[in-house]
């Protein structure tokens, strides 16, 4: 009779080709659905409902929250401080969060590249710029100042398009 050994038999996963978890499959699936759905063209209210990316502020100075420099044109929100940045055309913007017209919190319409208020439909462009709608003015603007590579916005100095058009107009950070 002849003595076979048994193939050996990995002790440890490493180097294994790893399953990704159910949860990881299932949330890359609805991710991959979703860009689908958006390829394809969805309804507006749907793709309305899509928000701008959630930021923090990174550090403060005093008061005043400090975030990155956003690295290509798009909308960042951070509900926290109020505040809206915008990224659009070389140059960076920060909003108050809320309408003009009522305070209600504007949102972003990626499929449309604007503004809008879910209250009155008051419409904005990315700087800012009223459209149509209720509101009486533009988007009202917090000063800025480039420090290194963050934005720092000043929550308190913020400017009204119908009070403060020079103030209005200076408060972006060229880059």
């Amino acid at each position: 009779m002849t003595d076979h050994a048994a193939p050996e038999q990995p002790t440890s996963c490493e180097g294994c080709a790893l399953v990704p978890p159910r949860r990881a499959f299932f949330r890359d699936l609805g991710l991959a659905a979703m860009g689908a759905l958006l390829m394809a063209g969805m309804p507006a209210e749907l793709a309305a409902a899509f928000e701008p990316r959630e930021v923090v502020a990174l550090r403060r100075f005093g008061g005043d929250p400090s975030y990155p420099v956003p690295a290509a044109d798009g909308v960042q929100i951070d509900k926290t401080n109020q505040v809206i940045l915008v990224r659009w055309q070389n140059a960076v913007m920060a909003f108050n969060l809320s309408c003009p017209h009522q305070n209600t919190a504007l949102r972003w319409t990626e499929r449309k590249g604007e503004f809008t208020c879910p209250k009155h439909k008051s419409r904005y462009q990315p700087d800012g710029t009223f459209i149509a709608g209720r509101a009486t003015r533009n988007m009202d603007r917090f000063s800025l100042t480039h420090v290194g590579t963050g934005i720092v916005v000043h929550v308190d100095a913020m400017h009204k398009s119908d009070d403060d058009k020079s103030g209005w107009a200076s408060s972006v950070v060229r880059l």
